[in-house]
């Protein structure tokens, strides 16, 4: 029951409620032919994603408006900021659109766009800007798969901002010492777990660490259980159905046990607190042989001059590998390699008085120039779009794999709601198969939990 109550989110409480905030810079047309636009992140100049902040007040709005100006428009852009934690910042959006105001353009968490939608907060940008939602050039620059971080039902609520991707790592020093290649790729989990079983026998402490448990909250789901349902050909919802003790889920968890119950990783480390942070330290201390994580781990963990576990000779030791289905074509769409990601959405609000304007200025902003302003420095990440990676990512040989690699093949989070709570039991059923419970029990009490979160049985395909 406790479930059932939590899986109501922030949307779904406030059209229950009615609740309403004051605009937070609302277009208002101004006078005379004068077109005004309001832009919002959850970013602010000196605080938290500060380099965003910039880039919108600095760059973003004089070149927008020196180029409207040049096609005869008087458009005035105003960025609104916001420094606080992401359900927060989800929550003012909420408030602001619940009341028919908000700026023109914002920012959210792809995770939040199917939400939104369901409650009427966003619209198909085709409903909203006409032909020049689909004709919009960009597109043709962006992966089918990134696409579909921004699609609901069909339909296209919002343009890419951003994206990552989950590979496999490993110590190629752990390796040669264990007789593996340096260029490893396994075609199967049956080659991920020969692998370990070499690295188990050379004498590495952990030879495997995939997340597991609810210590490792979303990590767990993003890092662990999701990667390998899909690799199982799996998929948590799929044409509105919840994938419930499926045989994809049996198969998934059933690689959890052979890893942590036949002694190839550490299922204590799934329990500790800071246990992800932990499995951070020990790979960079050589006690870990393949370690399943996002570019994030590249680029914020082991980077030898910023990362929380540096590593000196990161580029020299650490190789990194597509995650395989469990066989070869087993996988989701038929694939032999998987990879799940998450992303930024950047939105036009349906309460706009100037929708094609606040389009425009949206798709500005995912210029290639734009995007090469934006990513300047020691700014980069992947972009959404093929032709920006392809410059910006040249000295990223991580980025530029996963840019080319992992990104076509790749998978989404569904946009819903009750997403949250069934994550937590998918953790729940990672943690139980750590601790010894078969696969097919797991799973079944998986499905369980997942009937009080979804509504009954009648929503989950088993």
């Amino acid at each position: 029951m406790a479930l059932r109550k939590r899986s109501m989110g922030v949307v779904a409480v406030l059209a229950a409620t009615g609740l309403g905030l004051a605009a937070c810079g609302q277009s208002s047309g101004g006078g005379g032919d004068a077109i005004e636009l309001t832009i919002t992140q959850n970013a602010i100049a000196g605080g938290k994603n500060a380099a965003g902040a910039d880039f919108i007040t600095n760059w973003v709005i004089p070149k927008f408006e020196a180029a409207q100006k040049a096609k005869g428009k008087d458009v005035k852009v105003k960025f609104i900021p916001s420094g606080v934690d992401d359900e927060q910042y989800k929550t003012k959006l909420s408030l602001d659109l619940k009341s028919g105001k908000g700026a023109d353009v914002m920012d959210i968490d792809s995770i939040w766009a199917g939400e939104f939608a369901d409650a009427g907060y966003l619209k198909p940008l085709p409903d909203l800007v006409g032909a020049d939602a689909d004709n919009w050039d960009g597109w043709s620059q962006i992966p089918e798969a990134v696409q579909g971080m921004a699609t609901f039902n069909g339909k296209k609520y919002a343009l890419p901002v951003g994206t990552d991707g989950r590979v496999l790592y490993f110590n190629k020093t752990l390796f040669q010492k264990a007789g593996l290649p340096a260029d490893w790729q396994p075609k199967s989990w049956q080659e991920i777990l020969d692998a370990g079983a070499k690295l188990k026998s050379s004498g590495v402490p952990v030879p495997i660490q995939i997340n597991a448990g609810t210590a490792m909250g979303e990590a767990t789901s993003m890092q662990g259980v999701l990667p390998l349902l899909a690799g199982a050909g799996g998929e948590v919802q799929k044409d509105g159905k919840w994938t419930g003790a499926s045989q994809s889920m049996k198969d998934a968890l059933g690689l959890y046990q052979k890893i942590y119950g036949g002694g190839l990783g550490d299922p204590k480390l799934q329990q500790e607190a800071k246990g992800r942070d932990k499995s951070f330290q020990q790979f960079a201390a050589g006690k870990i042989g393949i370690l399943m994580e996002g570019d994030y781990f590249w680029r914020g963990v082991v980077n030898p001059k910023t990362g929380v576990a540096k590593m000196a000779d990161r580029d020299q030791v650490v190789g990194y590998a597509m995650i395989p289905a469990m066989e070869p074509g087993k996988g989701i769409r038929g694939q032999d390699f998987v990879s799940m990601s998450g992303g930024a959405l950047r939105a036009v609000n349906p309460n706009s008085k100037h929708p094609k304007e606040a389009f425009e200025l949206a798709a500005f902003t995912l210029s290639p120039e734009g995007l090469k302003e934006e990513t300047k420095g020691g700014n980069v990440r992947i972009t959404p779009r093929t032709d920006v990676n392809k410059e910006i990512l040249a000295g990223e040989p991580l980025l530029t794999y996963i840019s080319e690699k992992v990104l076509p093949l790749t998978a989404y989070r569904p946009p819903v709601a009750v997403y949250p709570q069934v994550s937590v039991a998918l953790q729940e059923a990672t943690a139980a198969v750590a601790g010894g419970t078969p696969p097919d029990q797991a799973a079944a009490d998986y499905q369980k939990k997942l009937e009080g979160i979804v509504g009954g049985a009648g929503n989950i395909a088993s």
